[in-house]
């Protein structure tokens, strides 16, 4: 007789069944990641516009004018975090997601059309706005299809997307600025990101709550109270540790291209080059070391101290950063350019696994990540400027680069001590999670 996993069930074999649900989990999931890679793309393209003179007497920019450019997209990006996490809690994923890709693929092509300094930034700021779903609903989604002894992979897996956005938009955005011009780059990199949403549409599912279920799936989003969220002391730490990530990361969307032509005197094409190998290295090391700690987890490690060990390490690679601000040869310059965002990649699927999912109560992920996405928000609204500003000071990039390597220690320590279970927030008693 056979089993049941061989027993026929609707025309396949459950093992047949479990096979094809956990491809399309994967495939959605990549779906996810290229979403991300668009949004990543459509948000960092600026930064190689920036470093166009045409472009820069255009709009009539100062460094510390752009710095504020490259900022305009994170004032709405935080605005839009938290409500974006309690739609995609109460929502689902698929419709929100559609409608805002849509809305910021459509804002970024239209940035090729503006002409004056009022209209970019308007452009930016719908750009950021509707760009605030992509990682509340990716962790939601992600929250309720894999566990804990995937979640490092998983989300080491999406993370591709997050940094081969801004490797591949770079290059890409420089070649096309080269061979057309920076307009002509804006309406390309917008408009064809738009055929992502055929999968999407197709792949998956509609997971808009049935009027008849709305109630009891807003309960169960409210089950933690903001109250308590607030109250945890490791959200508050995860909100420091994600500011001090993103500063540099965020400083190498905005200011890396210009610092690459202006500070190590290279051509735009080699400057697109160079930022392709440093966050396609962050990219790669990241996927390496999610699923080196899903491993050790599986093995019996704890899975607090297990990715703790590797966000550490992550930010105290990362600060190798400070001997490429001291390089006097271009070479080794670049060479820990390169070196300082690829080791970054050790804490970044470890820090978003541990901060959004391990340590996260399930029916909070939403919200929780919106929080979060505040700080992201902040640095990303932070760095751009306040590096304008260094850089106008004192005349060159060393001094924002110190301003990194102090971030990163903050982030190494405060994981150390800060993101514990026992601070976590709190579930009232009898809800279920």
């Amino acid at each position: 007789m056979a089993s049941y996993s061989e027993t026929a069930v609707g025309g396949a074999t459950a093992n047949e069944k479990t096979v094809q649900a956990l491809w399309v989990r994967w495939a959605i999931l990549a779906l996810l990641a290229v979403g991300a890679l668009i949004a990543f793309v459509d948000r960092t393209s600026i930064s190689s516009a920036l470093a166009v003179p045409h472009f820069k007497a255009h709009f009539h920019l100062s460094n510390l004018g752009r710095g504020w450019i490259n900022s305009a997209f994170f004032w709405s990006y935080a605005a839009m975090q938290i409500p974006m996490g309690w739609v995609v809690d109460r929502y689902g994923v698929k419709t929100p997601y559609t409608i805002c890709f849509v809305l910021w693929c459509a804002a970024s092509a239209l940035t090729g059309l503006t002409t004056t300094l009022t209209a970019l930034i308007v452009m930016r700021l719908i750009v950021g706005a509707a760009e605030a779903v992509v990682v509340p609903a990716s962790y939601r989604w992600i929250r309720n299809n894999f566990h804990e002894g995937q979640s490092g992979t998983a989300v080491g897996f999406y993370m591709l997307g997050t940094k081969f956005g801004p490797a591949i938009g770079a290059p890409v955005a420089a070649w096309l600025i080269a061979a057309y011009d920076w307009r002509a780059m804006f309406f390309i990199t917008g408009g064809v990101g738009l055929v992502w949403l055929l999968p999407w549409l197709f792949m998956v599912k509609n997971d808009l709550p049935k009027k008849a279920d709305m109630a009891a799936v807003r309960a169960k989003a409210s089950a933690v109270p903001m109250k308590n969220i607030l109250a945890s002391p490791l959200v508050w730490g995860t909100l420091v540790v994600n500011f001090c990530y993103n500063y540099f990361t965020f400083y190498c969307m905005t200011w890396m291209p210009a610092y690459l032509v202006e500070q190590r005197g290279l051509s735009l094409e080699k400057m697109g080059l160079y930022s392709f190998f440093s966050f396609a290295g962050i990219a790669i090391v990241a996927l390496v070391a999610g699923w080196t700690a899903d491993k050790l987890i599986a093995r019996g490690g704890d899975a607090v101290v297990v990715r703790k060990a590797f966000v550490v390490a992550g930010f105290l690679v990362a600060s190798t950063v400070i001997l490429g601000a001291r390089a006097t040869n271009v070479g080794e310059a670049l060479f820990w350019n390169v070196a300082s965002l690829s080791g970054l990649g050790l804490a970044t699927a470890n820090n978003l696994a541990l901060c959004r999912l391990t340590l996260i109560p399930k029916p909070a992920v939403g919200v929780v990540t919106g929080v979060q996405q505040v700080a992201v928000s902040l640095a990303g609204m932070v760095a751009p400027i306040l590096s304008g500003w260094l850089l106008d000071v004192s005349g060159g990039y060393q001094l924002p680069m110190y301003v990194i390597f102090a971030f990163l220690l903050l982030g190494a320590v405060t994981t150390l001590f800060v993101l514990r279970r026992e601070w976590a927030p709190k579930v009232p008693d009898g809800v279920v999670i």
